[in-house]
C-alpha cells in the first residue's frame, strides 16, 4: 500500500479501424516476456487518474508492463470522429487488447475502475468462451454496474458534488464537439442540462443509436453478461460508495460462477479505499488488492 506517484508514461497514438485514433500510454517492462496490464479508467478520467497511476506503479514494482487506454476525448486532444465514449462501449478496449496480444508475447492482465470496470466486465462477457487463453485475470474496482441506478444516485441531492464536477467536464467537451461536428447534438439544450439523465439523452443516445438514455443504460449494463465471463475476475466495491449503490453488487452471479470473486466491503468509497490516519500521507489499498489477485492468476 502506498500513495500514488507520478508515472513516466510514454504515449503512442494507435489508428483505429474507423479512421480515428486512440492515445495509449505505456510504462514498459525490462523483459519482452513480461505480463502486460491494461488499465481502463473511469468517467472523465485518463492515464493520469490517481488510481491508474497507483496500479501502474504497483505493476512496475512487479516487473510488469502497463498500458493505459485514454478513451476518446480523454487524452487531452479531440478525436476526429463524432464519438465520445460510454459505459458500455467495448469496441475500443477490445481493439487495444487485441493489439497488445499481437505485439507482446506475455500474458495479458486487465483492470477497470468505475465506468471502466463495467466496460471490462461487459467485454469479458461478450468474449465468453472465445476469450484468449493469454488473458489470465481481471480486476474491477467500484464498477458502475446498472448504469440507471448509478445515474439516479448522481442526479440526486447527495450526488450533487460528483454530478457538478463530472457534468461540467462532459459539457465542456460537448461544446468542443459541437464546433467540430455542428448539428449532431442540440448544444443549446446541453448547456441547460443539470442532470446526467438529460445529458445522456441529448448526447450519448443519439451519437450511439440508442432510443433514449434509459435504452442506453439498459444496453450498456454489464450485469447480464457476468454469467458468460470465463476469465478469473475480481469485483471489489464498497457499501459507502457515493456513486454506485450497494444493491447493484452481483452477489448471486459471484456465488454461481467459478470465474468470479467478489468483495463488498463496508468502507472504501468510490475507487478510494483509503487506510491510515494521516490525511497528508494516505494509503490506498484497492490497487494493491487487485494486483495481488492478478499475481495469483498468473501463478495458477
Amino acid at each position: 500500500m502506498r500513495t500514488r506517484p507520478r508515472v513516466p508514461w510514454r504515449r503512442e497514438r494507435w489508428d483505429t479501424p474507423d479512421g480515428d485514433f486512440l492515445d495509449v500510454d505505456f510504462l514498459d517492462a525490462e523483459s519482452s516476456e513480461a505480463p502486460t496490464l491494461l488499465v481502463l479508467h473511469g468517467l472523465e478520467g485518463s492515464s493520469d487518474s490517481h488510481y491508474v497511476r497507483g496500479a501502474a506503479a504497483g505493476a512496475r514494482k512487479r516487473g510488469w508492463r502497463t498500458l493505459a487506454l485514454n478513451y476518446r476525448s480523454c487524452s487531452g486532444e479531440p478525436n476526429r470522429n463524432p464519438k465520445f465514449y460510454h459505459c458500455g462501449e467495448t469496441g475500443d478496449p477490445g481493439f487495444v487488447a487485441g493489439r497488445i496480444l499481437e505485439r507482446f508475447s506475455g500474458p495479458l492482465l486487465l483492470a477497470g475502475f468505475s465506468l471502466g470496470g463495467n466496460v471490462l466486465l461487459k467485454w469479458l462477457g461478450e468474449c465468453g468462451e472465445g476469450v484468449s487463453p493469454r488473458i489470465r485475470g481481471a480486476a474491477c474496482i467500484s464498477p458502475s454496474l446498472q448504469p440507471a441506478a448509478c445515474a439516479k444516485v448522481l442526479d440526486s441531492l447527495p450526488g450533487y458534488f460528483y454530478r457538478w464536477h463530472l457534468l461540467s467536464s462532459v459539457k465542456e467537451k460537448a461544446e468542443r464537439f459541437s464546433k467540430m461536428h455542428p448539428g449532431l447534438i442540440d448544444i443549446d439544450e446541453v448547456r441547460r442540462t443539470r442532470t446526467f439523465h438529460h445529458f445522456d439523452r441529448l448526447v450519448i443516445a443519439p451519437l450511439y443509436g440508442f432510443r433514449d438514455e434509459l435504452d442506453y443504460y439498459e444496453k450498456a449494463d454489464a450485469s447480464p453478461y457476468l454469467s458468460e465471463i470465463q476469465v478469473k475476475t475480481l469485483i471489489l466495491a464498497a457499501e459507502d460508495d457515493p456513486i454506485v449503490p450497494p444493491h447493484v453488487f452481483p452477489h448471486e452471479q459471484v456465488a454461481e460462477s467459478e470465474w468470479l470473486s467478489g468483495n463488498l466491503v463496508k468502507n472504501g468509497g468510490h475507487v478510494g479505499f483509503v487506510l491510515g490516519g494521516n490525511p497528508r500521507s494516505p494509503l490506498f489499498w484497492a490497487e494493491e488488492r487487485a494486483l495481488e489477485f492478478l499475481d495469483d492468476c498468473l501463478r495458477a
